[in-house]
């Protein structure tokens, strides 16, 4: 039986009333569950980027988690970026995940501002050279959009390590054997730092699949079938509980120390998968004034 995980939790910043609400619910919800770390997101062309920065703060001034902020590259000036990261020390923050970033709404494609950070590798060198943040990168066990090859992202993996990262969180995938080839592949490579497996708990399954579709994870066959005869039977939730649950299993019993889930701010999913690998809830935290 392999030992219990490590695990950590992203979050997305809030843009209207109830969208706080259930971000303060799904936290509430997670942080007894002791994560090592818990990330935020940022939104394109810093569409979030006060937000994020709010929802940062607040977790770990009233929950007391490490908080690991996202930080892009996209529709800014390498100045504007530092700041927002020098804003981050400041407030205490020492992690953050460091992103190249999607291209904004309406454009087809990633542009680098003209003034800023051309790239992932650019922006970890310069995090990197400040001293003041643990780094983690993002990893695609399966070809990003933009890749041009099938070693392109090992290569790219590799040069934000080296760069200064410390560590990586994969895009989400359906298959265990998927991270598998791609770890044994980043090893080859002469990779050592951790690579984590993102873990996406299917709250929807045609969610999972538009999201699937957007980021470049295949969907087996085998899965599209199975979730469609669950829903005509009413089984939907506990076929994703089971799925997540087998998936992260396998992942354990292949030496995997550390599991990341996106938990697309609902909480009851994630938590009943973690507490099916054997974590229990430490303590009940009294809620965020």
């Amino acid at each position: 039986m392999p030992a219990t995980p490590r695990i950590s939790f992203e979050f997305f910043p809030p843009q209207t009333l109830d969208a706080s609400f259930r971000l303060w619910e799904t936290v509430q919800a997670l942080a007894p569950l002791q994560p090592s770390f818990v990330s935020v997101t940022y939104g394109a062309g810093g569409a979030t980027r006060t937000l994020t920065h709010e929802a940062v703060t607040t977790i770990g001034r009233n929950y007391g988690l490490t908080v690991a902020a996202h930080l892009t590259c996209v529709d800014a000036t390498k100045t504007e970026t530092l700041a927002i990261a020098e804003a981050y020390a400041a407030a205490g923050v020492t992690e953050i995940v460091a992103l190249r970033g999607d291209a904004p709404k309406g454009a087809q494609r990633f542009t680098p501002h003209p003034l800023g950070f051309a790239n992932s590798v650019e922006l970890v060198d310069k995090l990197a050279k400040t001293g003041k943040f643990k780094i983690r990168v993002a990893a695609y066990p399966e070809p990003h959009p933009d890749a041009n090859g099938s070693t392109t992202d090992v290569t790219w993996l590799k040069r934000k390590i080296d760069a200064g990262a410390s560590s990586a969180i994969t895009q989400f995938f359906f298959d265990a054997d998927t991270f598998f080839r791609f770890r044994d592949a980043c090893a080859a490579a002469g990779i050592t730092a951790p690579i984590i497996p993102g873990i996406l708990p299917i709250t929807s399954w045609d969610g999972a699949k538009k999201f699937a579709a957007r980021c470049g994870t295949s969907v087996p066959a085998r899965l599209d079938e199975a979730f469609a005869t669950a829903a005509r039977d009413g089984r939907a939730e506990l076929l994703a509980l089971a799925q997540c649950t087998a998936l992260c299993d396998k992942l354990l019993q292949g030496g995997v120390e550390d599991l990341h889930f996106y938990t697309l701010n609902r909480p009851d999913l994630t938590r009943d998968v973690v507490r099916a690998l054997g974590i229990q809830p430490a303590i009940q935290l009294e809620k965020v004034a």
